[in-house]
């Protein structure tokens, strides 16, 4: 999924020519704290709700210096890049400009993760697992075998480095999260605590049938789930 899929069409664009009072009335309509800056199809920036509340409603958005000129989307982009995007500037709409350069539209944020949870397989049946592990121990093939050799399927997959030693200089587990599509996961935690993998936390709404389930309840409770 690019960014041009997830445009929305209703979310305005500011002229230079529209007043602060006119851009905080469509913040509000459309809940969203940034609106994009267009002019004569060029893209100029974003305007923040905080910096207009700090403005008189008649000032004119031109005379609003708008920020983040340089940062945006392309049409073409990945739905995880823009999401990135998104994250290390903490916006809450993204613009995206064509290959030309030429403003295309915007991407809010609730709709970036409404799509990033599809594309993670949440609203499909089934449990989740974490599974910490090395990364020198990753493979992802061997996961895959074992659990489907308890008749389940992966729906979708996460990995994510954890950064950091531990109080003895040991570095940190990093974590697999794992969607599948099955609710009673009892044989698949035990195939893979079988064969040495650390299953840190299960969510489902079958009980875990297991030796291990007065563990991993300790584990929740621990961890607040």
């Amino acid at each position: 999924m690019i960014a041009d899929e997830l445009l929305n069409p209703l979310l305005p664009a500011l002229k230079p020519t529209d007043s602060a009072g006119k851009a905080l009335d469509w913040m509000e309509e459309f809940r969203t704290s940034q609106l994009a800056v267009v002019e004569g199809g060029e893209y100029r920036g974003l305007v923040s709700e905080e910096v207009l509340l700090e403005t008189d409603d008649s000032t004119p958005i031109d005379d609003v210096e708008p920020q983040l000129p340089t940062v945006y989307a392309f049409d073409d982009q990945h739905l995880f890049e823009v999401l990135q995007l998104a994250q290390a500037y903490h916006l809450d709409v993204v613009p995206v400009l064509d290959v030309d350069r030429h403003f295309a539209g915007s991407i809010t944020r609730s709709d970036l993760l409404s799509r990033f949870a599809e594309q993670l397989g949440t609203q499909e049946v089934g449990a989740v697992l974490v599974i910490n592990l090395d990364e020198r121990d990753y493979s992802m093939a061997e996961i895959s075998r074992l659990v489907e050799s308890n008749d389940a399927k992966i729906v979708s997959s996460y990995f994510g480095s954890t950064p950091g030693d531990d109080d003895l200089g040991v570095p940190l587990p990093s974590r697999l999260t794992l969607k599948l599509n099955r609710r009673d996961v009892g044989a698949v935690v035990a195939t893979l605590e079988r064969f040495g993998y650390s299953v840190e936390a299960a969510f489902s709404n079958e009980p875990l049938e297991s030796p291990d389930r007065e563990r991993l309840d300790a584990l929740f409770r621990y961890l607040d789930i």
